[in-house]
């Protein structure tokens, strides 16, 4: 089992910045990718950024490229997503992922609890 824990969510303006972590523990963070997701009110949850487990290959939603960028820390088994630029429309809970099938943007094994964010105009 690996838990993944959350933080860093919070009230911001439009426009401005935050960084969300997830610190890992449990088993080996050896080997897996990890994902950020975010779930709106009344929205399906989807997928916003993953990275491979070396960190040498990162994939991004077309909404968000160029404002967020994701990254690890495997020393501290920690994943960052940072959010610059944020809009109203980022507005969500925001749920870090991980799991080991090989590729970023397979089927995600375990999550955290979530973060909210909340981008206000």
């Amino acid at each position: 089992q690996v838990q993944l824990v959350e933080s860093g969510g919070r009230l911001v303006q439009a426009g401005g910045s935050l960084r969300l972590s997830c610190a890992a523990s449990g088993r080996t963070f050896n080997g897996y990718a990890m994902g950020w997701f975010r779930q709106a009110p009344g929205k399906e949850r989807e997928f916003v950024a993953g990275i491979s487990w070396s960190g040498g290959s990162t994939y991004y939603a077309g909404s968000v490229k160029g404002r967020f960028t994701i990254s690890r820390d495997n020393a501290k088994n920690t994943v960052y997503l940072q959010m610059n630029s944020l809009k109203p429309e980022d507005t969500a809970v925001y749920y870090c992922a991980a799991q080991n099938r090989g590729w970023v943007l397979a089927s995600y094994d375990y999550w955290g609890q979530g973060t909210q964010v909340t981008v206000s105009s």
